[in-house]
């Protein structure tokens, strides 16, 4: 007997039999959780009241109070404008403003009245509940003064033209052979040109004095007592400048006559004076102090043009009609 119940105070549960009581527990917790969270009929009642007057008052205010009198717009604020035709650009924006409310702003409606006048670049509007909206306009900034059959216009970086429009600073000549369009320049040489002259920092762009095109070294801008700047074909135009304004910068470039900016990984300044070494003491003289060799020149002195690179394609950024040297 003894042994017996030794047997039995030694035996185990079997796996099977303790899983399934796990498992028995899992599916009774489930049940309590479930029906915990199920809401009773009043709790459904409740729901379904919030789901509908959440609906109504969206209906509300699509239907009557976007629209409504009570938000309509009475005054609009017009910001930016500089030019000639400030006038005209702030009278078309008011108009279309004061036929919206503060809660339906359409600014493709907006955007459309106001880019009708070219010397617009862009806006932005802001709804100024419950009867205002401001209205910032942003103008094409002025690259270069086209000149042409006698007449010059103002002309932005993108190729617009800014009719009545007045340069708050210098900007250059550009020489264009033909008439000047009533809204935009035609692609080729001299659009190309005035792109050059739009990419240009500030500072650089004042002291520019003209761009033009030519057969040999394709587009050239000449700066006020300065070099001129071979840009070559009108690709990588922010690089270019970027690597005039570093040899610009650079005391050993002074003097130079011209910077090609082709390759603008490798600028290189012409037209440099050639330093000589000092005339050697005649015999019987007293001795000629030693000249020291010349340090390595940090810009290349010779006078001859660069070759024009190969990699740039001749071609202009809008696809077009420049023709530009070949290597």
């Amino acid at each position: 007997m003894s042994f017996a119940l030794l047997r039995g105070r030694g035996s185990r549960v079997p796996a099977g039999a303790r899983l399934r009581r796990v498992g028995h527990s899992v599916r009774v917790f489930a049940v309590a959780a479930r029906a915990a969270a199920a809401p009773g009929p009043r709790m459904r009642r409740r729901m379904l009241a919030i789901g509908v007057l959440a609906l109504l008052v969206c209906a509300v205010y699509m239907l009557w109070l976007r629209d409504s009198g009570l938000v309509a717009v009475e005054k609009v604020t017009v910001t930016g404008l500089t030019g000639k035709q400030g006038d005209e650009i702030r009278t078309a924006l008011e108009g279309t403003g004061r036929q919206m409310t503060t809660l339906h702003v359409d600014e493709g409606r907006l955007r459309d009245a106001a880019l009708a006048f070219p010397a617009v670049k862009a806006i932005a509007v802001d709804a100024d509940f419950p009867s205002g909206l401001v209205v910032h306009v942003t103008e094409h900034r002025p690259a270069a003064l086209v000149t042409a059959d006698g007449r010059k216009v103002l002309v932005a970086a993108d190729g617009s033209v800014l009719p009545g429009q007045s340069a708050q600073n210098s900007v250059p000549d550009v020489k264009l052979d033909g008439a000047v369009s009533k809204d935009r320049l035609a692609p080729g040489v001299t659009l190309d040109a005035v792109r050059v002259a739009g990419a240009a920092p500030a500072p650089l762009l004042e002291r520019l004095s003209d761009v033009r095109h030519d057969d040999e070294n394709g587009i050239v801008a000449r700066l006020d007592d300065g070099p001129e700047l071979i840009f070559g074909t009108p690709t990588r135009i922010a690089a270019k400048w970027a690597a005039a304004a570093r040899v610009l910068a650079d005391r050993a470039a002074a003097g130079a006559e011209y910077v090609d900016l082709r390759i603008p990984e490798r600028p290189a300044a012409g037209g440099l004076p050639v330093e000589t070494l000092a005339p050697v003491a005649p015999a019987g003289s007293a001795e000629a102090e030693p000249v020291p060799a010349p340090a390595e020149p940090l810009v290349e002195p010779s006078a001859e043009p660069p070759v024009e690179p190969s990699a740039e394609p001749p071609v202009g950024l809008d696809g077009g009609a420049g023709v530009y040297p070949q290597p």
